[in-house]
């Protein structure tokens, strides 16, 4: 699976995606290299404290970013060894407008039936890293385009559903949680749904700073889930940075 993405390409599309936070940065320590020959020595120091921590700050984010996304197994899917998987099972993923991860899942489960669906509205979803995605990338063959409130898919056909860096995005509350009460509907009483996101927590800080406030926390997903009529089955942190929620409609364990 590794032969399906290249050598660092996590890290050169958080770089090429997000360009103009690196060139902010650049921009800010320029200019207080500029000031710095017009302040008193104390001021001075100071500015040198300042310019050291914006560059330690984004060499410190790419370094986890590249972890996160080139070194770990987060796209070797190896967290997903433990899970049942059936030979014919019908399986759903579902993205905002990047999909890094349906050829990988083809991959893995070459017998399955896979339906890849695109819920990027460019009304409700801003961001404008994804709009720079979408140029970058052909979509998976087959994907179809959904709205966060319907899937063309029928009530409880659906064996394993993914959601994988994806449902973040939906920031409203109330559309998050109509969106995977639509989850729910569509998966079969024995079906799993796996969300894997990043976390509004203290590891996520350390790595992105306030860029951390774009995740979720944590209690803001167990209200979401709750209030969708799903129940964790498991949580699996793939680094501490990434976690991977599995639902279940009817609490039952695997």
């Amino acid at each position: 699976m590794d032969k399906l993405r290249k050598p660092f390409q996590g890290t050169w599309n958080i770089i090429r995606f997000n360009w103009h936070f690196y060139v902010l940065a650049f921009a800010a320590v320029i200019i207080l290299l500029l000031l710095k020959n017009h302040l008193n020595t104390s001021l001075r120091f100071a500015l040198h404290i300042l310019i050291a921590l914006i560059i330690i700050s984004t060499l410190f984010s790419l370094a986890v970013s590249c972890y996160i996304y080139d070194l770990s197994n987060l796209y070797q899917l190896s967290w997903l060894n433990h899970v049942q998987f059936g030979k014919n099972d019908t399986i759903v993923n579902i993205h905002a407008g990047f999909d890094e991860t349906s050829s990988l899942l083809k991959t893995k489960f070459p017998g399955a039936a896979l339906f890849v669906f695109d819920f990027y509205d460019p009304k409700k979803h801003t961001e404008v890293s994804i709009k720079r995605a979408r140029k970058a990338y052909l979509p998976f063959p087959g994907t179809q385009q959904a709205n966060t409130n319907h899937l063309p898919l029928q009530s409880n056909s659906t064996d394993k559903i993914f959601a994988i860096l994806s449902a973040h995005e939906i920031r409203n509350d109330d559309e998050r949680i109509s969106f995977f009460r639509e989850l729910k509907r569509v998966l079969k009483p024995s079906g799993k749904i796996f969300v894997t996101e990043h976390l509004r927590d203290p590891a996520n800080f350390m790595a992105y700073n306030f860029g951390f406030s774009h995740f979720h926390s944590k209690p803001s997903w167990l209200k979401t889930f709750h209030r969708s009529g799903l129940t964790i089955t498991n949580e699996i942190k793939i680094t501490p940075f990434i976690t991977t929620f599995i639902l279940d409609k009817n609490g039952t364990a695997f």
